[in-house]
């Protein structure tokens, strides 16, 4: 995606670069810093999205877990052995069907959570510092939205 100009937006309001740009450039940008803060810990920026949808819905399939994650199943798979053989997850038996199995978060998994929380949480405040308050919400708002809206 290039960055243009367009002239008049579909509710008729003069716009600037599209907002698939910008949402992607923000992408980019917070994936860059993310990788950077993780680095030391080995993880990469997915991985860490991965531990942190566990940490949310332990107990996860794979095939949930790389739905929330943003992945296919095929990258999941690979992730989460890599994940097990650094011991940050592990798989179980699925309580209500012994041939399924589910992700679960492990205790250093949940270390590496609770290390990277804070660093992660001012990364993200450093995304908004220009915004106030308000707008934090409604921005959080409308990602939401969007994201309703395309699903």
């Amino acid at each position: 995606m290039t960055e243009t100009a367009r002239p008049v937006a579909a509710h008729g309001v003069a716009a600037g670069p599209s907002l698939l740009y910008l949402l992607k450039r923000a992408e980019l940008v917070v994936r860059a810093r993310l990788e950077e803060l993780l680095k030391p810990a080995g993880v990469t920026a997915l991985q860490y999205t991965a531990l942190t949808v566990l940490e949310r819905h332990d107990g996860a399939s794979a095939a949930q877990l790389a739905r929330d994650s943003f992945v296919t199943a095929q990258s999941m798979a690979d992730m989460v052995r890599a994940l097990e053989s650094r011991n940050l997850v592990r798989h179980e038996p699925h309580p209500h069907n012994r041939r399924e199995k589910v992700i679960r978060l492990a205790a250093p998994g949940r270390r590496l959570l609770a290390d990277h929380a804070e660093p992660a949480r001012q990364l993200e405040e450093r995304m908004v510092q220009e915004l106030e308050p308000a707008d934090v919400d409604r921005f959080r708002d409308a990602l939401k939205s969007a994201h309703r809206s395309l699903s």
